[in-house]
């Protein structure tokens, strides 16, 4: 079924190039002659999900292979919505206007979990059953990514498998294991792929194993129930960056994006160690791509594209061995063609600002940097590693090449935390901004503290940590608030609301999934956007469902508890994780392996991985 967007519609939406494709570089493929078809998904609207690099970076490699066409599919915004249910237009790519339910498979990348309740309403709309149990041989695959896969148990029952960690050689594989079964008739169906893909390093198929509970209700354990299920599935990950497909050709939109520039990957992995941050588990271990790959990729993405605007991301870009080197041969390389380049990321140090200087010589635009913490002893806590010094310093710095924006990156209700901590926050943010005064001799500059709300994430050394309740957030809150006593210092910070649902639903196990399905049915979508987050239709479904949120949410766990987590993993070990707990609460540094000696977090032999970095490599 082909999907015909009458010019009413059109003329009815806030934006209707969200929804008519065609767009420079996308690609085409005859549906007839193509026998394998994948729609790949962001559930948020187009602006968030073209900004997406893992989901450009698979649909330049499904649609390399000539048995495969990749199509676009994003959630559509509610004046869409509201249309399509009315005149019933079943969800539809953006390539070929098929109807999504008529693709082999729709995959989903999973950023955070408050986007979940959009899985559902993308699975509705495209008139697919919502739970995996209620699909029929008709139906396509729904296939889980990204993020969020080190921890699925809460929408396990919507999804038929996961890809647990790097996609980009899984997927193809998928695909193989896929023809094989088409050309050989499909043998057992649904049932049969299932347990062919199953034994794929990497792939997790929840209807596969059975979970139990203890006499609370709480979560025992999980256990493969058939043979080709596996009892840990470990994360894939692609060894040789230089080797491996990255987008050459991206797909340009008519309107503008979230991130609106090229995006250019300078390594994967980081190993600073940071106990709050699960990208820094999930990612491990660090991986350069060589200087000449780079260049060779940034001249590609540039030709292909016309962009003028160039980012160089990674989890901590200015850890790159050869930064300074790559920047600049890409100033020298692209001289004359006026293209600028941005670092997403800084250290705290005069090394940093020497380069954002180069970088930014015609527009100063803000610095950001990430203290996380407002006092020593909390940053010690959270092994963040830099000290007030360094901060005062790196502005200073900054200050006296001419910027005059400074953002910090904070957190609150980390383990341990006081008050003295969350007044600290305003007393090294009144700082900065009297530096500038000390330095240019006038006031002037703005200092912005952006404050989230921590949760406990999975695979982290804090995941046993019981998150703060919501009245305690905001009374954290108000008490910064009142701290703040400089007119240059502006204070922005996140929902708690919304941070403690999240919590509740990241340690979560399977019974969350019918809460996530209730708050679906009552209502809730978009739930990452402020103005239709529904916090009392969540509640509601926790408590239509009888399960108790603080239960998720506020619980310590205890040390010697089996997680629902723990059977897909990114590698690091239980014993490292401890450790580092240990270390937290006595307030202990633990050094970058990558500079330093191995932390023996369990990556490397688990995975068969090594670092890569290419300073080190050419010593």
């Amino acid at each position: 079924m082909i999907i015909k967007l009458e010019p009413e519609i059109l003329q009815a939406v806030e934006k209707p190039a969200r929804y008519t494709g065609h767009e420079l570089n996308a690609v085409h493929k005859d549906w007839e002659s193509t026998p394998c078809h994948f729609a790949l998904a962001l559930p948020d609207v187009y602006e968030v999900g073209m900004s997406n690099l893992g989901l450009k970076i698979l649909y330049e490699v499904l649609n390399a292979r000539e048995d495969t066409a990749c199509e676009r599919v994003y959630a559509p915004w509610i004046d869409m919505e509201e249309i399509m249910r009315q005149r019933q237009i079943p969800l539809f790519s953006l390539e070929s206007f098929h109807a999504i339910k008529e693709f082999d498979f729709l995959g989903f990348s999973l950023q955070y979990e408050m986007i979940y309740s959009n899985v559902l309403n993308m699975l509705d709309l495209a008139g697919i059953p919502i739970w995996s149990r209620d699909r029929g041989e008709n139906d396509p695959f729904i296939v889980g990514g990204g993020p969020c896969v080190y921890n699925t148990e809460p929408i396990a029952d919507f999804f038929d498998f996961f890809i647990v960690g790097e996609g980009e050689e899984l997927i193809c594989e998928t695909v193989d294991v896929f023809r094989s079964w088409q050309e050989a008739g499909k043998p057992e169906g649904r049932q049969g792929l299932l347990k062919r893909l199953a034994v794929l390093d990497g792939i997790y198929v929840p209807s596969f194993y059975n979970v139990t509970y203890n006499q609370q209700g709480l979560f025992a354990d999980i256990e493969p129930a058939c043979p080709e299920a596996k009892p840990v599935i470990y994360k894939r990950l692609i060894k040789d960056m230089d080797s491996v497909r990255f987008v050459e050709k991206p797909v340009l939109p008519y309107i503008d994006i979230v991130h609106d520039r090229i995006m250019l990957e300078l390594f994967r992995g980081c190993t600073r160690g940071c106990r709050f941050c699960q990208a820094g588990t999930s990612y491990r271990p660090v991986r350069e791509r060589s200087k000449d790959r780079l260049r060779e990729l940034a001249r590609k993405l540039i030709d292909s594209t016309g962009y003028n605007e160039m980012s160089l991301t990674s989890l901590s870009s200015a850890d790159y061995s050869c930064l300074g080197e790559l920047v600049d041969d890409l100033f020298s390389d692209f001289k004359d063609e006026k293209v600028s380049f941005s670092l997403p990321s800084l250290r705290i140090d005069s090394f940093s600002i020497d380069l954002a200087h180069k970088m930014q010589q015609v527009r100063k635009s803000g610095l950001t940097f990430a203290p996380e913490a407002g006092t020593q002893r909390l940053r010690d806590v959270i092994n963040k590693g830099v000290t007030e010094e360094n901060l005062m310093a790196a502005t200073e710095a900054a200050f006296r090449q001419g910027w005059k924006q400074v953002k910090l990156y904070f957190m609150m209700g980390l383990p341990t935390e006081t008050d003295e901590d969350i007044v600290g926050i305003a007393k090294l943010a009144e700082k900065v901004a009297r530096k500038y005064k000390e330095v240019t001799g006038r006031w002037g500059v703005t200092v912005t503290i952006s404050v989230s709300c921590f949760v406990p994430k999975p695979h982290t050394p804090f995941q046993w940590y019981g998150q703060l309740p919501e009245a305690e957030f905001h009374r954290r809150q108000r008490l910064l608030k009142d701290s703040i006593t400089e007119r240059a210092v502006k204070f922005n910070y996140h929902d708690a609301r919304v941070s403690v649902l999240e919590g509740a639903i990241a340690r979560g196990d399977r019974k969350i999934a019918q809460v996530i399905y209730q708050a679906w049915k009552d209502g809730a979508k978009f739930d990452g956007w402020n103005d239709l987050f529904k916090n009392d239709v969540w509640h509601e479904a926790f408590a239509k469902c009888g399960i108790d949120l603080h239960l998720y949410n506020e619980r310590a766990r205890e040390p010697e508890e089996k997680l629902p987590w723990e059977h897909t993993t990114p590698g690091v070990s239980k014993e490292f994780l401890l450790r580092e707990y240990d270390k937290a609460i006595k307030e202990q540094l633990t050094e970058d392996c990558r500079r330093g000696k191995c932390s023996a977090c369990g990556v490397c032999p688990s995975l068969k991985a090594k670092v890569v970095d290419w300073r080190r490599e050419n010593v």
